[in-house]
């Protein structure tokens, strides 16, 4: 093991709480990896708060051990990222899951120039009772599928424990999950950002503990989902948005001049309402969007959108209001012909059956007017241009000099 991080190539990365069972096994393994090959390079355990002794194992059998305070299964390999030497680094359980005498794939690919290798449990094999069948059927092809529906992503098995990647270049990506998601946001933030990514098999075999494993199937499974939507807003925002919207607006343009039915169902007044409230909320979910996704760029969580920048620059301030405005003029002069409508009748009773073919009409423009008006505005605050940080002047005091004068110092 060497000091700097010059002369490492490679950091084999496990994070580890309480795996006495198995640590010892895992850190064998690993350096004799590192020996047998010739590779120069080192072997860290993250510890995140071991109370089994773990960490004198680990350390007995000549590998690095760094405390990483902070819990979690994310914090505590970005942990052990940061203290890694090597340029390189192959992270994987603790648990003895993962053949960690066998990671020449990882650094062929690596060696090659790509910059995530990813292990694919699925090519490589599941061996029986490796993986519960809830996630080997279930849990990992969807949010996988999901992961690759949404970003595009090349990786077949997204929440495969064994990776490796380019030290500098996964922490460029700036990733922040604590938890069990830091798997996909890896993934996700390395497909984003166009990292060459590659995918090697990799064999699962039953962990060698006997306590049951850290993860929590559903909330776990459910924050994997959560991250992906949330770092997704075309498909948590605009998707949905666009078929309310558009449904709304087919439904009440087929129901505004008469009653319709189809077969035995009959649709009228009523249904025009709930497509007015599409059409409204359509138009929520796609304004959302572009605050979403205007955020994320330029908060830097996202890579910069074409289509987004277009919209941005189109849909300025001026013109949102000019749109707004003229959709709020149209919804008053229905809601006068509402009320000329009325007065026809002497104020008394309506048949809503006609009244309400003016009337909601007029209330959908009206809310979308003052929407599309507010949205704008939104829209301009999120990419007003932060100015640096106030910093007030430096206060200054009387001090008495040697010579007897008085002159003001900064304090």
């Amino acid at each position: 093991m060497r000091s700097s991080f010059e002369s490492c190539e490679l950091t084999i990365l496990m994070p580890c709480l309480n795996e006495a069972e198995t640590i010892e096994v895992c850190v064998r393994k690993a350096q004799g990896f590192l020996q047998s090959r010739g590779v120069r390079g080192e072997v860290v355990i993250a510890d995140n708060g071991s109370v089994d002794g773990s960490q004198a194992l680990a350390e007995r059998c000549g590998a690095r051990v760094v405390p990483i305070p902070r819990r979690g299964y994310g914090a505590a390999l970005m942990g052990g990222v940061k203290a890694a030497r090597g340029t390189y680094i192959v992270m994987g359980d603790a648990d003895d899951s993962y053949d960690f005498s066998a990671l020449d794939p990882f650094l062929e690919k690596l060696r090659e120039g790509y910059e995530l290798v990813m292990g694919n449990r699925f090519l490589g094999g599941i061996k029986p009772r490796a993986m519960p069948p809830l996630h080997r059927y279930l849990g990992n092809p969807v949010l996988t599928g999901i992961g690759r529906l949404f970003f595009n992503s090349p990786s077949g098995d997204f929440h495969c424990g064994l990776r490796g990647f380019r030290r500098d270049s996964i922490l460029a990506l700036g990733l922040t999950s604590s938890g069990m998601e830091f798997a996909s946001e890896m993934v996700v933030k390395a497909t984003l950002q166009r990292l060459r990514i590659a995918e090697v098999p990799t064999t699962l075999s039953p962990d060698g503990r006997s306590r049951p494993p850290h993860l929590r199937s559903w909330r776990d499974g459910w924050r994997h989902l959560r991250f992906l939507l949330l770092f997704s807003p075309v498909w948590l925002f605009f998707f949905p948005g666009l078929i309310l919207l558009l449904l709304g607006a087919v439904g009440m343009v087929w129901l505004l001049p008469e009653p319709r039915s189809a077969g035995s169902i009959n649709f009228d007044v009523n249904t025009l309402v709930y497509t007015a409230a599409a059409i409204v909320c359509g138009f929520q979910a796609i304004a959302f969007y572009l605050f979403a996704k205007t955020y994320a760029i330029r908060s830097g969580l996202l890579p910069r959108d074409a289509l987004v920048t277009r919209l941005n620059e189109v849909l300025r301030l001026e013109v949102g209001l000019m749109a707004g405005g003229i959709a709020v003029a149209i919804g008053l002069a229905l809601a006068a012909y509402a009320v000329g409508f009325w007065q026809i009748r002497s104020f008394g009773h309506l048949d809503p059956t006609q009244s309400l073919r003016i009337v909601v009409p007029s209330v959908t423009l009206l809310i979308l007017g003052m929407q599309i008006m507010f949205s704008s505005c939104m829209l301009s605050i999120l990419q007003l241009d932060a100015p640096p940080p106030y910093a007030p002047e430096t206060e200054r005091v009387p001090t008495l000099e040697p010579s007897g004068h008085i002159t003001l110092a900064k304090r």
